[in-house]
């Protein structure tokens, strides 16, 4: 189906850098844009932070111990030993070797990626170094190394303009994420499948069929 690109369809993608759902969700949308860009369509997307646990530490704690006091024992070893969840999106998700962090610094490597246009790679690899690498994303030196392989320049922020940010994300009343909010079309929480992304997208006025 030829599309009509005059104008790129904007997307506003509300995730956290922790959550096994925004991964899963982002890597559909991102192969459900690719779709459209293939076709000659622009497609944006603008990442709004989330902290689904704020007051963790950077020092970080496995994952298997946040579960085991929020499931119970028997629930966290199932979840851990789980090798299949996300294989049929791709993914290779190691739950055994996650470390459970404080992701506004991740966040703010994000914020810093998407200002250079790297910001779907970043959020990628943020996601990655987490749930299948087993990497701290809280840690400072090892995110200097996942911009370094990126290609991220930090910036000197202290952080002021995230925590504005997410003051802003919250005052609009979004509770659990993933989320993702299309302009001029709907709003979808959780991981949806790849069709409903594409269909979401390819539903904006702007990108109508050609007569």
């Amino acid at each position: 189906m030829e599309m009509n690109a005059r104008t790129p369809r904007r997307v506003e993608f509300v995730l956290d850098l922790i959550c096994v759902h925004s991964y899963i969700a982002l890597t559909r949308w991102t192969r459900a844009a690719k779709r459209l860009r293939d076709s000659g369509a622009e497609v944006e997307v603008v990442f709004l932070p989330y902290q689904l646990a704020p007051e963790t530490p950077a020092t970080g704690r496995p994952l298997f111990e946040v579960h085991k006091e929020a499931f119970g024992e028997e629930k966290a070893r199932a979840i851990a030993q789980d090798t299949g969840f996300g294989a049929e999106d791709g993914l290779r998700l190691n739950f055994e070797r996650a470390v459970y962090t404080n992701t506004f610094e991740a966040h703010r490597l994000l914020a810093d990626a998407a200002g250079q246009g790297l910001g779907e790679a970043m959020a990628e690899r943020l996601f990655r170094a987490y749930l299948t690498d087993g990497l701290n994303i809280g840690d400072p030196e090892t995110l200097a190394r996942l911009a370094d392989e990126i290609g991220v320049v930090r910036s000197e922020d202290g952080g002021t303009a995230l925590r504005a940010e997410l003051d802003r994300v919250r005052t609009l009343g979004i509770s659990s994420v993933p989320l993702v909010l299309f302009d001029g079309g709907p709003a979808l929480g959780g991981a949806q499948p790849e069709a409903v992304y594409f269909q979401a997208l390819t539903t904006h006025p702007a990108l109508s069929p050609r007569g």
